[in-house]
């Protein structure tokens, strides 16, 4: 008797977000089938019998446990003292600013994961997935806000404000968390992502009136929503690209998410442009900040 192992090929899933790709790989869901091949001998002739099992324990996928290196996820937000930073607002019981520490980059990456999932919390494994998401979401705000080419990113966070004899960790004090990036016009841009015509060399504008700011990844805690964090958030993501010289400020936004369109519309954003650009999609709208 002889017996031969069949192993199926892993699976790969290929998510798509924009620009991003994500790969997840997962543990082969279907078990090994083994055959047994009985052979059995005789005076007159020989008989094979082949036999398939198939176990009835089948393997759950599962997504290794990511840790980031470095964290302290019990680490108490330091008091306002500690803080050097002058730029900052604050409103009501919360105070936004630029994110420093960095439990508060994590912070923020978790919440675009909890944010990016909210309407699919009934899907298998989504808790897997919003880590794996969060992961690549904190190392790509590190290298965002390394700059590069003269361009800057900020991580823009909301947290409660200090109050006497209550300590909170980092990760319960980020409420909401937006990016303003400082960026350059291509030659011949009068908007970001304009289509222009092309050119045999295409060049950055480095002068100062042709930079602009743009906004992204704007989410809020559930548990802090309809508090005036958005708002806020966007007028000091506003003033802060205005001390850096730039007066034009821009965002997209989805056509079907009509909550967000009216938030950035009472900020003082207008559609200026229906998203037919390179850089988005045909379902989105430009719009910029015009007070």
């Amino acid at each position: 008797m002889s017996t031969i192992s069949i192993h199926r090929t892993e699976l790969l899933r290929i998510t798509h977000n924009r620009s991003r790709i994500f790969r997840q790989r997962y543990r082969r869901t279907i078990p090994p089938w083994r055959l047994t091949i009985c052979s059995r001998s005789s005076d007159t002739s020989k008989k094979e019998e082949l036999s398939v099992h198939i176990s009835n324990s089948p393997t759950i996928p599962q997504v290794d446990q990511l840790k980031p290196e470095g964290l302290r996820f019990d680490r108490l937000q330091p008091p306002k003292s500690e803080f050097v930073q002058e730029d900052r607002l604050e409103f009501g019981k919360f105070v936004a600013r630029e994110a420093i520490l960095d439990e508060e980059f994590w912070t923020a990456a978790w919440l675009r994961a909890e944010s990016h999932w909210e309407d699919r919390e009934s899907e298998r494994y989504v808790d897997n997935f919003k880590r794996k998401f969060a992961e690549q979401e904190f190392n790509a705000i590190k290298r965002r806000c390394k700059g590069q080419q003269g361009q800057k990113c900020s991580c823009i966070v909301a947290v409660r404000k200090e109050e006497r004899h209550i300590k909170r960790s980092v990760i319960k004090s980020v409420v909401g968390t937006l990016d303003l990036s400082i960026r350059f016009f291509l030659q011949g841009e009068t908007f970001p992502g304009e289509k222009v015509k092309s050119q045999l060399f295409c060049s950055i504008n480095n002068e100062g009136s042709k930079r602009y700011g743009y906004i992204g990844n704007l989410c809020v805690a559930k548990s802090a929503r309809r508090q005036g964090i958005a708002c806020n958030m966007l007028r000091f993501a506003i003033e802060s690209a205005r001390l850096s010289g730039v007066e034009q400020v821009y965002v997209h936004v989805h056509r079907n998410n009509l909550v967000a369109q009216e938030l950035y519309k009472k900020t003082g954003f207008e559609i200026v442009e229906t998203g037919q650009s390179e850089s988005s999609d045909d379902d989105t709208y430009l719009l910029q900040y015009t007070r």
